[in-house]
């Protein structure tokens, strides 16, 4: 059975443009990695747990921000690896400097026998569309082109 995912894809008008709100992810891993790396504000679900509930919680606990509007299902994307992303568009805006992630903890180095702790985003900006379809990992695209073909600029 694959992985499932569920997250918010927020959106907002700046300067007549359509942007996007992504999240790069924390760790060790991530540190050197840019176009490709970035994500939309997610996580896995827990056994029974409501899509779009588990969707809303991830987006607060990654970015601190309690998204309090409606919301438009977007179809869901399988990433390369298998997992299945499920996702929701809303309008909104936020200070991307100023959003603030949990921290999740692994051994590093590797091998090392040392706990760490990391964010699970280590910081979020908007990009507009061209550059969002750039940064987002691959598997997630369609995600942006969904919300670029369904909100109107005029």
């Amino acid at each position: 059975m694959p992985r499932i995912s569920a997250g918010l894809l927020m959106y907002r008008r700046h300067d007549g443009k359509l942007q996007m709100l992504l999240a790069h992810p924390g760790g060790p891993f991530f540190k050197n990695k840019d176009d490709g790396a970035w994500t939309i504000p997610k996580g896995e679900i827990e056994p029974g747990e409501d899509l779009l509930e588990a969707a809303q919680r991830e987006f607060k606990e990654e970015t601190d921000v309690t998204p309090t509007v409606s919301f438009i299902a977007l179809t869901p994307v399988k990433q390369k690896g298998g997992k299945i992303v499920h996702a929701w568009a809303f309008e909104g805006d936020c200070d991307p400097s100023a959003t603030v992630s949990n921290t999740f903890t692994m051994e590093w180095p590797p091998k090392s026998g040392r706990q760490m702790e990391f964010p699970e985003i280590d910081r979020a900006d908007f990009f507009d569309v061209a550059a969002a379809k750039r940064k987002i990992k691959a598997g997630q695209e369609a995600l942006i082109e969904e919300v670029d073909g369904m909100v109107d600029l005029t």
